[in-house]
């Protein structure tokens, strides 16, 4: 019968296990639970008598649901059609001396949106470590390749020479950009604490007979046991979905620059320069036995395409959440923040498992960059001419008419670039002939790509990876992918 329902591809796929438990039932309703005893251990702190440290007890002994809970809820909800209700009594029948007081002046949403809230933190500290990884890996591969000359290309076409090492930097720069705003908009994520039905935190001040700090100081003491820093300031019955949008903005920007890196490879490899991992018995096409198409770069590309037109659909359900609150905001969050978390998650593993497995290939990168490197050096060899006594306008002539036929041959024939030959069979050049081979050495091409590199990284990257040394081992370590 399993075969016969349809699986998420998300979590069968590309997302890790680490990622799908976050979002799972398990992580879900465990948390409402432990927000329950949490409002509840923080009432009883305040000095509320209806709350004994005995259910507070019984309460703590069984914060983790599990299937029998989990399938009791479920029975609920077809009776009762409310989910946080169905838990409130599924965690009743567990806490049969604490039922009477879980959920004391809470509405649904303390346990719904504060949940999100969790569980969106968690999952940006485990993007958080794996962007680390993907800037750990890009750093090994510029370095690597800093000093190997490649073609560089505007609009595609060959332009001026940069380095394999300084391309991959450019890669991992927008990461480097999407890691530092991440733990910008994470560190900012706001509780939403206890407001009550319509924000107005009634019920909590009717608890607490009229004392306005109490229910302030409940605020703040639910926010800090749950991890969080700070409690948003207003809220009606949810937070403003401003804030799920701040956070999916951030999130889904890594989706960019996966998709620039997965294209930019592609295309390397269409060029036969580059390649992204192939395995021994992977096959290409089921036709074409010889093909090595660009399977992981593709799926970063389709994933990271998902990726981004979930945040307009943020967009829309910000906006659309009328006054106080609407509930056409909860069956659409309950689907893109699983959804944009599982992707950027699976978009990841993808992309370290290819930087990871890399192969880039000189001989290749030299051949394309010596059939365009004549044209190139050709204004350097009319300066060494002219400084030895050459005619500009003479040289320039001769060299026009050289490339224009050395052109013709490569497009029209086929043939090689004979543009230095032409050159050095022509006496108009004679006083560089002996130098023309060091004038056409790729690397005095590059400009400050190698130095561009190791400044970059040592002052842009390595400061990151050394404040977040901790994470970094679990950066190294090795990742297959699960197809």
């Amino acid at each position: 019968m399993a075969n016969k329902v349809c699986d998420n591809p998300l979590i069968e796929r590309y997302a890790s296990p680490e990622m799908s438990y976050i979002w799972s039932p398990h992580k879900k309703f465990s948390t409402w639970r432990r927000l329950w005893f949490t409002l509840a251990e923080a009432e009883h702190e305040l000095g509320l008598q209806q709350v004994t440290k005995e259910q507070l007890e019984e309460l703590q002994e069984h914060l983790e649901v599990n299937d029998e809970s989990i399938k009791r809820a479920s029975d609920y909800e077809k009776k009762f059609r409310h989910d946080v209700m169905s838990h409130v009594h599924s965690f009743g029948d567990d806490c049969p001396k604490s039922k009477g007081i879980i959920h004391l002046g809470a509405t649904s949403c303390f346990v719904g949106d504060n949940t999100d809230l969790v569980q969106m933190k968690d999952s940006m500290e485990l993007v958080q470590k794996k962007l680390l990884r993907v800037i750990y890996l890009l750093k090994e591969f510029s370095q690597k390749h800093a000093e190997l000359p490649t073609l560089g290309f505007t609009h595609f076409q060959p332009a001026q020479l940069t380095t394999v090492g300084k391309r991959a930097t450019l890669w991992l720069q927008d990461f480097l950009l999407d890691f530092d705003n991440l733990m910008t908009v994470k560190d900012k994520l706001q509780f939403r604490g206890v407001k009550g039905t319509t924000g107005t935190q009634a019920s909590f001040l009717d608890l607490f007979e009229g004392d306005h700090e109490k229910v302030r100081d409940l605020d703040r003491r639910i926010t800090k046991k749950m991890g969080f820093k700070k409690t948003i300031a207003v809220t009606g019955q949810t937070y403003t979905r401003k804030q799920d949008y701040s956070v999916m903005s951030a999130v889904v920007a890594v989706s960019h620059s996966a998709q620039k890196l997965a294209t930019d490879i592609r295309l390397l490899m269409h060029l036969k320069e580059l390649e992204e991992p192939f395995e021994k018995n992977q096959i290409g096409s089921s036709a074409m036995a010889y093909k090595r198409n660009p399977m992981r770069c593709e799926r970063i590309c389709a994933l990271s395409r998902f990726s981004m037109s979930l945040l307009d659909n943020s967009q829309h359900t910000h906006s659309n959440q009328w006054f106080e609150r609407t509930l056409d905001d909860s069956a659409n969050r309950r689907l893109a923040l699983s959804l944009m978390f599982l992707t950027i998650d699976g978009i990841l593993n993808i992309v370290s498992n290819v930087v990871d497995g890399m192969v880039v290939w000189p001989h290749v990168i030299r051949k394309h960059v010596m059939e365009e490197l004549p044209f190139m050096a050709t204004e350097n060899i009319l300066m060494e001419c002219v400084k030895k006594g050459g005619d500009r306008q003479v040289l320039h002539e001769s060299i026009r008419v050289h490339s224009m036929e050395a052109a013709r041959r490569v497009k029209e024939e086929g043939a090689e670039n004979d543009l230095m030959s032409r050159i050095k069979n022509d006496k108009d050049f004679s006083v560089v002939h002996g130098l023309l081979d060091s004038m056409v050495d790729p690397r005095q091409f590059v400009g400050r790509c190698p130095e561009q590199v190791k400044e970059f990284i040592s002052e842009e990257v390595d400061p990151v990876l050394e404040q977040y040394k901790d994470l970094v081992p679990d950066a190294k370590q090795d990742f297959k992918l699960k197809v």
